[in-house]
């Protein structure tokens, strides 16, 4: 299979991924499904470091160093969880208040925070192309926020919208870090999403452990098979995701931009399945994130 239709395929997948979230914690508790969510990620890798640790390598080289690793280098991947455990909550806190059509393009604008964050704290410059993307996005997300009136959504006041903000923007700051961390430290893409799934699930049980305290009651669970499906999916988007890149001819300016599509696949979800509202004007502002997300990527 070619390296476009993976990066298509791996769109999908985190398109399915945005609807499980979404299935999973409407009217329900979110620390607990993010628990069990993370959770299933890491029962999912932990045969693999079993096996690893037992000096079997069941994937042709891919997994022989997941149980090398330094103590520094699990050091640095507890923070990447924490980061990411922090980004989830707020997220997945947000996606529980937000029409998924709202909430999935705002998390659609990653690329202008990971820019900002370039620009301001490691001296990046972007090409002229770069700032036109910039300036659709803002543009888009303007228009976004005037069709949310509609629903009763004001942005800058609503907290739904700012947790999601909020969660993008830490999402952006990760996207940083992994550079650093697969780049820099040169540690493996199978080693970081083993070791990095498992420590989520130290961050995530505080949360759990409060509301089995104090919020049990009033926000009672709800098993769904969404949940586990949350993590199901983000691993085979992942997983598609690193073999594209794997490929010598595959163009990142290409990839990023097609997995931005995912937000289509959870666009329609919300329109067809959940019957929201003002689709047709959604729609144009999520075209125009998709068109400055793709002027970003070009470089």
């Amino acid at each position: 299979m070619g390296w476009i239709a993976l990066s298509v395929l791996s769109a999908i997948f985190l398109g399915f991924y945005d609807i499980a979230k979404k299935s999973s914690v409407r009217d329900n508790a979110v620390p607990i499904v993010l628990l069990l969510n993370v959770v299933t990620a890491a029962l999912v890798w932990l045969p693999a470091v079993v096996a690893s640790s037992a000096g079997f390598d069941t994937a042709g080289g891919g997994l022989a160093g997941l149980t090398d690793l330094p103590l520094q280098h699990h050091g640095l991947l507890m923070a990447k969880s924490l980061l990411v455990g922090t980004s989830w909550t707020l997220a997945f806190f947000a996606m529980k208040q937000l029409p998924i059509s709202i909430a999935t393009p705002i998390r659609a604008t990653s690329p202008i925070w990971t820019i900002a964050i370039a620009v301001l704290a490691m001296g990046e410059r972007p090409s002229w192309g770069q700032w036109g993307g910039i300036a659709i996005i803002v543009a888009s997300f303007t228009a976004f926020s005037r069709v949310g009136k509609r629903e009763g959504i004001r942005f800058h006041r609503s907290p739904a919208v700012l947790l999601m903000i909020a969660a993008t923007l830490l999402g952006a700051v990760s996207s940083i870090y992994d550079k650093y961390l697969l780049q820099s430290i040169q540690i493996s893409p199978s080693a970081t999403q083993a070791w990095f799934s498992i420590y989520l699930v130290p961050v995530m049980l505080p949360l759990a452990i409060r509301w089995w305290r104090g919020d049990r009651a009033a926000k009672p669970f709800q098993w769904r098979w969404s949940i586990p499906l949350i993590a199901v999916f983000l691993l085979i988007a992942d997983w598609l995701y690193f073999t594209a890149v794997s490929d010598p001819d595959a163009l990142i300016s290409v990839i990023s931009p097609v997995r931005r599509t995912s937000v289509i696949v959870s666009f329609l979800f919300g329109i067809l399945r959940l019957g929201e509202l003002n689709w047709q004007a959604k729609l144009v502002c999520i075209g125009g994130i998709l068109a400055g997300v793709f002027l970003i990527s070009q470089g």
